[in-house]
């Protein structure tokens, strides 16, 4: 094993963890000593060991005088855990190669003058460097969050060739194969939490679960659910509702929701969470935003409609977006398209993104639109 090889295998551990560790950033680590692999670990969730200490578990002893190759700066100071940068030195490792420095205020470099100061070779991957990039899209949701406390908007979109996402008679299912479906519950595992609109609860009935069945030993996690309902109208009936239904769900609501609607909902489990409306009498999505970066969420996942997707994209909310794009055409004027109003009156004013990543996905093509920031 070379070091390239170790950050490679680091990155596949880190990857494995997103939606598992927040408000904890996922990060991998692997140990090795002359090309000899020794022990490998990954973030445990919120409160467990980090990935450092999960591997130098891993390694034991043999770690005296190895090398470590860690997908983020080891964290320094006492927090829920002790720093990790005391454990690598305490171990012997002669050698720490980091794909990305730590954006946490309270790390920001220091963890790399600890390992040095205790005389560990550091090494810090050139941030054009693939793998450093791959660490930094690792992390950027941990980054915004820091930042901005509040989670990072990701939009999930399934249309046709023509920008459809359902004919004009509401018929969606499916527009996109399996293939593209097990991605998205892939993307949906990876998230803290999934959005949807009241009307797509009352049209479709949707679980909003991780659903993987063709593969049963695949860790499965399923995200915080969140409906945006105003008027309180969700039923006690509803599937995402039901006892056997795993996951939790939030009702997001506006004091328009009665008292005996907010008990129904208690009683079933989910918590009815009252938010100020905004001028269209919705929830204020910069309001739910805000309690969601409160409760530690670094992703939010909107699947729809076209009315909250729209509302998301208006308050600037929107950093990623994963298209699947089938190769049917649907047409009509009257059929719907991803992103309902208020829309943007002037191309100046609209947010623009690059392409990230393009795949095939089955028949269809799988694209991730990563916005570009700061736009004059």
């Amino acid at each position: 094993m070379n070091a390239f090889e170790a950050m490679t295998m680091a990155l596949k551990l880190a990857k494995a963890e997103q939606g598992f560790t927040s408000p904890n950033p996922p990060v991998g680590a692997v140990i090795f000593k002359n090309t000899v692999f020794l022990g490998a670990g990954a973030t445990q969730p919120f409160g467990g060991p980090h990935a450092e200490i999960m591997a130098l578990r891993a390694a034991g002893s043999e770690a005296t005088g190895a090398t470590m190759a860690v997908t983020l700066e080891p964290h320094s100071f006492f927090g829920h855990t002790p720093p990790c940068t005391n454990a690598i030195i305490a171990a012997g490792i002669t050698k720490v190669i980091i794909a990305t420095t730590d954006p946490n205020p309270l790390v920001g470099g220091n963890g790399v003058r600890q390992l040095q100061n205790a005389g560990i070779t550091t090494e810090i991957l050139h941030p054009e460097n693939s793998q450093a990039t791959e660490a930094q899209e690792l992390i950027a949701p941990f980054r915004h969050w820091l930042i901005h406390k509040e989670p990072m908007g990701i939009a999930k979109i399934a249309m046709s060739m023509d920008g459809k996402i359902a004919t004009s008679r509401g018929e969606s299912q499916w527009i996109t194969g399996p293939e593209s479906r097990r991605a998205g519950h892939l993307l949906r595992q990876s998230c803290d939490c999934i959005i949807i609109g009241a009307q797509t609860l009352l049209q479709d009935d949707p679980l909003l679960t991780t659903r993987l069945p063709d593969e049963p030993d695949l860790r499965i996690r399923h995200p915080i659910r969140i409906v945006l309902d105003s008027q309180g109208r969700t039923p006690a009936t509803a599937k995402m509702l039901r006892p056997d239904t795993p996951g939790q769900t939030i009702i997001a609501a506006t004091s328009a929701a009665t008292d005996s609607w907010r008990d129904t909902i208690r009683s079933t489990g989910a918590e009815p969470l009252i938010l100020p409306a905004d001028v269209t009498g919705r929830v204020d999505i910069s309001a739910l935003w805000q309690e969601l970066g409160k409760r530690g969420y670094l992703t939010a996942l909107i699947e729809g409609g076209a009315t909250v997707l729209g509302a998301c994209f208006a308050a600037n909310l929107i950093y990623r977006a994963h298209i699947f794009l089938a190769p049917i055409v649907i047409g009509g004027v009257s059929a719907l398209s991803p992103v309902g109003d208020p829309g943007f009156a002037a191309l100046a004013s609209a947010p623009r993104f690059r392409w990230a990543a393009a795949e095939r996905c089955g028949e269809d093509t799988y694209i991730i639109g990563k916005k570009i920031e700061n736009q004059p």
